[in-house]
């Protein structure tokens, strides 16, 4: 009795859009073909929104599967059956209703469709103090810069123009934030005790602009009721989420079921035994003796091995020696002051992904106000509560980001220096010509 209701309400906590109805899972349980169109848009809705892309109904079915078997395919959906449907959408609604339900149990579905599209009234903006997974030291540049032949050459006019328009432009959004920042703080300081919730303490410029227009904003109470709508068929669905996966795995049984029928049915293979190998077996004496002249011959070998890899490691012992006084003679100080910042450097590296992993964050972060004396602009005789668990203050951002930029710049002066011996190298095997730096 409670499946229906399982199954409604997780119908009902998808998105709008991309809301199936519960009849179509009901059907694709007995794999009946009319709900395999119905599954592949279903899919293809709900993938697309996870990777932040846009769709529309009158894309080519075959264009949503090839994307949907490519979405699978990186989350990591390694069922075969599932790639070999047809491409037309015929067939195969139990596959895609078993997708479905990875991607429920797997990705968190509806979860990252809740985060996703929620509706925002609050003034936020982008926190990241996670760094990347590859490591900060690089390879040197004359290790991994190309040979270019003189057509790859770009003029290197063209680049700086290039680098001052880049920068103009980020200046230029730059001083945009700046001044976004600026009305924004405005707006919280102006409303400051004015809103019911004490965490907050302030109103955010949609909430500003709903009290001064609250005509205008008409579509924003429909959407809000609609994610109540959505949040509430959540929690149902959360009460009731085994009832849905002990239903999944009757599908699963009834999957096994007819795949050992199909199995059954097709030509029976002999199975065939092999023989025992006994003592008595009148190969069994000479196999013996091979092994043991097989055995004897690798001892040989490993001898040899071990005498000519002593003759080879004395004989390349003796070209360092021989080496190392050609290269004090040609600088073997600086030589060897560059690779002992390098191995400094890849030390730092290798202590730096050793450490304990910090909480780094990433994501939308809404923006509070916290004033050094709130008690005094507070209204309704209200004061502000403690800060939740979850909040991370400004300045603790900053002086994350602080630190990631002086990494960067290190190791940017570390690029450059290796960009000028490179090109003092270049430039020394030019006869006749004087290189000037710009």
């Amino acid at each position: 009795r409670a499946l229906p209701a399982a199954v409604g309400a997780l119908c009902r906590a998808l998105p709008p859009r991309a809301r199936p109805a519960p009849d179509t899972l009901r059907r694709a349980r007995f794999d009946r073909p009319q709900a395999s169109l119905d599954f592949w848009r279903l899919l293809y809705a709900l993938l697309k929104q996870i990777h932040g892309g846009k769709w529309t109904e009158s894309d080519a079915i075959d264009n949503q599967i090839r994307f949907v078997k490519s979405a699978l395919w990186y989350h990591g959906y390694d069922r075969p059956e599932l790639y070999q449907l047809p491409a037309d959408g015929s067939a195969g609604s139990r596959e895609l209703l078993l997708a479905f339900s990875w991607l429920l149990h797997r990705l968190g579905l509806l979860e990252q469709l809740l985060a996703r599209n929620r509706v925002r009234t609050g003034d936020e903006t982008s926190v990241c103090t996670c760094e990347d997974d590859l490591p900060d030291s690089q390879k040197s540049i004359t290790e991994t810069a190309p040979e270019c032949g003189l057509e790859d050459r770009v003029d290197v006019r063209y680049l700086q123009w290039l680098n001052g328009r880049l920068r103009f432009q980020w200046r230029s959004l730059h001083a945009q934030h700046q001044e976004q920042c600026k009305l924004l703080h405005k707006i919280h300081l102006f409303t400051c005790g004015s809103h019911v919730d004490r965490i907050l303490g302030h109103f955010s410029v949609i909430e500003t602009d709903l009290i001064r227009q609250p005509e205008n904003y008409k579509q924003l109470f429909q959407l809000l009721e609609s994610e109540t709508m959505q949040l509430e068929a959540f929690l149902e669905w959360k009460q009731l989420e085994p009832v849905y996966w002990q239903w999944m795995e009757t599908v699963l049984d009834n999957m096994v079921e007819e795949e050992n029928m199909c199995k059954s049915q097709d030509t029976p293979v002999e199975k065939r035994r092999l023989p025992k190998a006994t003592s008595c077996c009148p190969w069994a004496d000479n196999l013996t003796g091979q092994i043991d002249r097989l055995s004897r011959d690798l001892m040989t070998l490993q001898d040899q091995l071990h005498n000519l890899l002593t003759h080879r490691k004395a004989a390349w012992c003796e070209k360092v020696k021989a080496r190392e006084e050609e290269l004090q003679k040609e600088g073997f100080s600086a030589t060897a002051r560059k690779i002992q910042e390098s191995v400094e450097l890849k030390l730092l590296d290798l202590t730096h992904l050793c450490a304990p992993k910090k909480n780094k964050m990433h994501g939308l972060c809404r923006l509070v106000l916290r004033s050094k004396h709130p008690a005094s602009k507070m209204g309704f005789g209200q004061s502000v509560s403690k800060e939740p668990v979850s909040a991370v203050s400004a300045t603790e951002v900053i002086r994350e980001l602080q630190m990631r930029e002086a990494s960067l710049q290190r190791e940017l002066e570390q690029l450059r220096e290796e960009c000028r011996h490179r090109l003092d190298e270049i430039a020394e095997g030019l006869d006749g010509v004087i290189c000037i730096s710009p």
